[in-house]
């Protein structure tokens, strides 16, 4: 199977027009230019690691997204961390910042001056969006993805001001409907020590908001998420007691209508076994306009995803900064019944055998998002060079279409939900945002072997990132002999900020290592905080070679 990554959205082969040039994003720059100068730009650069280091000891960072996949995804791509299956095209790695050395760029940044650009809040100003203001007004002209004078995407529409139950609500503190949710961060990349933090949330669609009288209802809608929540993890889901005669539907899935405390999952068609949403979306489901399936989140929900600097707090603790790194933006836009996906999955394959060096096209556009064949968009926003938000040309986005496309750990094209603090957990039940309460004190997820995930990452990986080149995790977690400390371990297990979260230290060189990036507007070359060329990367690899890797492992 090619590691190939699928794009929805107008029939383009934007590829064959790429070219040696590595110009970069610019002010003038027309973003929404259908050009990519790196054909293989939907294939991230962790995909380019080494999985043997110099002394034969072998890291698979590969399983955490090439694993095997949960229906309605049938993607199960475990034979990706066997080899570097790409189309020939992407045999070269062109992320060449992960190879740059920033040691003289950082050392001409001072803590005092980092900090203050970390804590200016590049999103809004006394309540205004600024990006917004934009994009509804005059617009660019280098912003006119498809030169009709208007935005015809995503209006950045977060307030990030948080109630107690993780509801966004605006300056007049009506809700906007997006909530946010906590998790525990997907292992690599993601972990803050390895560059950002980042938060998420979700809104579903205003049916799944609104009572079955057509009017916003805040406790239908808290309802609505508990069941989506139940339908992506595929278990039971905590909620506040509720009487389910007030809704119509027996949540708790005993046969009456009693008081639930409680949404049970138990979705079997075949059998007769089906599940069902409250308020306005059950009258919606039972016309046929509001589907519902395990592993798959309602038409029209959408996602917010900021990537942010680190900033630390008055005692000394690492936390999330108010400046953005991203906004990223998804919305589900089309229904995929399961025999739709597992009949997608097939043609991926044999695409794959009959054009084994053909990369699929990255279609869609800067103002609408890019496409994934399975109903998502996605788009987004990034930092100009001098520190405001910009849409992503289309190059940039290609990167968000290749990790939200044939992955098999996806859920319905994404991460998060299923990585969702449970209820039980504590703080919120789960919703919540970062800044109303950090990742400390969070106990380390379990694998459904029972392991601890995170320590079974860093004993398949050797390290805490995909490269391995994060010294401090390294010094931290191992001794000399490259074993893992039992001390450290259990201190994880307990409390998981021990690992993902680095030292001020660290923090502040990482953030000055990125700024160089935003400075170039280089994104197209890598967005990876890096404070020394990396050393356990390919720049080059032959089609279908073969990694260390005897045995591949699963992700769950």
């Amino acid at each position: 199977m090619k590691n190939i990554f699928f794009i929805l959205g107008m029939s383009v082969s934007v590829w064959q027009l790429s070219g040696c040039d590595q110009s970069d994003a610019s002010q003038g720059d027309n973003l929404g230019r259908l050009y990519l100068s790196n054909p293989s730009a939907t294939i991230p650069a962790q995909c380019y690691t080494k999985t043997e280091d110099a002394k034969g000891m072998v890291s698979n960072p590969c399983y955490v997204c090439h694993t095997a996949s949960k229906e309605p995804n049938f993607t199960n791509d475990l034979d990706l961390q066997l080899a570097y299956d790409f189309a020939r095209p992407a045999t070269v790695n062109r992320w060449d910042n992960l190879f740059v050395d920033r040691s003289e760029e950082r050392e001409a940044i001072s803590d005092e001056a980092i900090l203050a650009y970390v804590r200016t809040d590049n999103y809004q100003s006394g309540g205004v969006v600024q990006l917004a203001k934009t994009l509804t007004g005059k617009l660019p002209a280098h912003w006119d993805g498809d030169g009709n004078g208007r935005w015809d995407g995503y209006v950045p529409d977060v307030a990030y001001r948080f109630d107690e139950q993780g509801f966004d609500r605006d300056a007049q503190g009506k809700l906007t409907g997006w909530r946010a949710l906590a998790y525990t961060p997907f292992p690599g990349t993601f972990f803050p020590t390895n560059g950002s933090a980042d938060d998420v949330l979700i809104r579903l669609d205003s049916p799944y908001r609104q009572n079955e009288k057509g009017e916003p209802d805040i406790r239908v809608y808290r309802l609505n998420l508990a069941i989506v929540e139940s339908l992506i993890k595929r278990e039971d889901v905590a909620i506040e007691a509720v009487e389910e005669a007030d809704y119509g539907v027996d949540l708790n899935r005993n046969g009456v209508l009693d008081r639930a405390t409680e949404v049970v999952f138990d979705w079997a068609p075949l059998e007769g076994r089906d599940m069902q949403y409250v308020g306005l979306a059950r009258v919606a489901q039972q016309q046929g306009a509001a589907p519902l399936s395990a592993g798959a989140y309602p038409l029209g929900t959408e996602f917010v995803h900021s990537v942010r600097y680190l900033d630390i707090a008055d005692d000394g603790e690492v936390v999330m900064a108010p400046r953005m790194k991203e906004l990223r933006y998804s919305r589900k836009t089309r229904w995929l019944t399961y025999f739709q996906h597992r009949e997608l999955a097939d043609d991926e394959l044999k695409d794959a055998h009959d054009f084994p060096d053909r990369m699929e096209p990255v279609i869609g556009d800067i103002e609408r998002g890019v496409g994934n064949r399975r109903g998502w968009r996605f788009s987004g926003f990034i930092e100009d060079d001098q520190g405001a938000l910009r849409p992503q040309s289309y190059e940039e986005l290609a990167t968000c279409a290749g990790c939200h496309g044939a992955v098999g750990a996806l859920a319905d094209s994404t991460y998060t939900m299923e990585r969702k603090l449970d209820a039980e957990q504590g703080f919120q039940r789960g919703w919540y945002h970062w800044s109303q309460k950090s990742l400390a004190g969070i106990p380390e997820p379990q694998r459904q072997d029972g392991r601890g995930e995170y320590a079974f990452y860093l004993e398949q990986v050797g390290g805490a990132d995909e490269y391995r080149s994060n010294q401090e995790v390294r010094e931290r977690f191992f001794d000399e002999g490259g074993n893992l400390r039992p001390a450290m371990l259990a201190q994880l297990k307990g409390d998981i900020s021990a690992l993902v979260v680095p030292s001020a230290r660290r923090a502040l060189e990482l953030n000055k290592a990125y700024l160089s990036v935003v400075e170039e507007q280089s994104y197209i070359r890598g967005r990876d905080a890096v404070l020394a060329p990396m050393v356990n990367v390919h720049k080059e690899v032959e089609a279908g070679q073969r990694t260390a890797i005897t045995e591949p492992v699963t992700y769950r």
